[in-house]
């Protein structure tokens, strides 16, 4: 079970290159189980047993059955991840020319290891914008995914920087990060020539496309490694692995029918900060809460009670130990890939857990017969956080942050455990179901 689940993972990240497409993939898998999708700009008629979902601006998205039991007493039950991933994102004027090869500008997305991304064989994905019609308002958005390499970021010879292994491969975000796309065409601009590769695998008229928003992405497939398969390698693990466990446990036909209100809540721009309307330290996931509320006839105080009844899996990756970098981990907190999934704590709140949350979430791993582990940062280097803290301060609602073990996080391919992801599951599962 743990190499299907794994195998699952794996694909499920092949098909979702950006948080557009993860968002869609999650919404495809939802739709097979008979979830309906619901406009923000409709009103809304919910019925207890019902199964729905929301999409906020194509990348974050909302998923949840409404529970047959009382909703105040039961209050809601949701895990919390993110879409989107650090890395490279393609600018408006992207397309330039030096020494007649066409090169295409980035910015930096987020925190990305840069040197990872050098060297290996990276496609575009995201969406563009085109017109329809004569009038503004005309205008439709489209997936695109160029599934094969279609640009890369060649290293500099050794020969001409002697220092690189001794002082590490330092990029300068302007200069070094552009990507070679192809030979100038004679006759055709570089930016022209970058639209019509977009156009031609879009078939639509360059001049109808207004704008885009392009991810950067290894092509290379998801895989397992180690002798006996131990071990999973892909890009954007952190967070698309949390997203579908998450996933997985809402859809797990042992709580399709939930006495509870469950929800999973998958957010774009945690990278960046989450402060947007559609991340996490926006107004999504509480005007999702509020309108499931008002549609099942709750008051303003009844809410408040079905809140303080509510608890939150935020569900993100952990640093998992590395033996080669010993001085980069607390001694006493160190957490092992294929060991289970681990309770991040944080005294400063970086991570929500506290000893109310970390004790109810080890309880739902001896239920389902799981190990757990618990990590606390190094004192001595900052921590790092998660959408954990903005959602339970809006809400004022119990929360734990938890996540797999993890190698490599930020890395143009990170890696991790094959049993974990099924460890996950097997967790979520049960706290849908409890």
């Amino acid at each position: 079970m743990s190499q299907q689940h794994a195998q699952k993972l794996l694909d499920f990240i092949d098909n979702s290159p950006s948080p557009w497409h993860a968002a869609m993939s999650t919404a495809m898998a939802l739709e097979k189980k008979c979830f309906q999708r619901l406009d923000e700009r409709d009103a809304w008629k919910l019925a207890a047993g019902g199964r729905y979902y929301v999409v906020r601006d194509g990348s974050s998205i909302i998923g949840f059955i409404i529970g047959d039991g009382d909703p105040i007493k039961h209050g809601f039950r949701i895990i919390g991840a993110h879409t989107d991933s650090p890395g490279l994102r393609v600018k408006p004027n992207a397309a330039y020319t030096d020494g007649l090869m066409v090169r295409l500008g980035v910015e930096v997305y987020g925190g990305p290891i840069l040197a990872t991304f050098t060297d290996r064989d990276l496609g575009l994905a995201g969406r563009i914008v085109v017109k329809t019609g004569p009038a503004p308002t005309d205008i439709d958005t489209q997936l695109i995914h160029f599934d094969k390499p279609l640009v890369r970021i060649p290293n500099l010879a050794i020969h001409l920087n002697r220092d690189v292994n001794e002082k590490g491969l330092k990029l300068d975000r302007q200069e070094e990060l552009p990507m070679m796309l192809s030979v100038l065409q004679e006759d055709l601009p570089a930016q022209q020539q970058f639209r019509a590769i977009i156009a031609n695998k879009m078939d639509i008229e360059a001049d109808a496309i207004l704008s885009w928003e392009l991810h950067v992405f290894d092509t290379q497939p998801g895989c397992f490694f180690g002798p006996d398969d131990q071990f999973i390698a892909n890009g954007q693990l952190d967070n698309l692995a949390s997203c579908h466990a998450g996933l997985c446990a809402l859809l797990d036909e042992a709580v399709l029918d939930p006495k509870t209100t469950n929800l999973i809540a998958y957010f774009d721009h945690e990278e960046v900060g989450s402060q947007s309307s559609k991340g996490a330290g926006g107004r999504f996931l509480p005007d999702i809460l509020e309108r499931i509320s008002i549609a099942l006839n709750l008051d303003r105080e009844s809410q408040k009670r079905a809140n303080a009844n509510s608890f939150l899996l935020s569900a993100d990756m952990a640093h998992a130990y590395h033996p080669n970098y010993k001085k980069f981990y607390d001694g006493e907190h160190k957490v092992v890939i294929n060991s289970g999934p681990v309770i991040k704590i944080n005294s400063n709140q970086r991570y929500t857990s506290e000893s109310v949350s970390e004790a109810l979430f080890a309880r739902l791993c001896e239920q389902a017969e799981v190990p757990y582990q618990k990590y606390v940062h190094r004192t001595n280097l900052p921590c790092g956080s998660t959408i954990g803290p903005q959602i339970a301060a809006q809400l004022g609602i119990r929360s734990v942050d938890v996540g797999n073990p993890l190698w490599s996080m930020h890395s143009a391919r990170e890696s991790a455990g094959t049993l974990d992801h099924h460890y996950m599951i097997r967790v979520m599962t049960g706290f849908f179901a409890n």
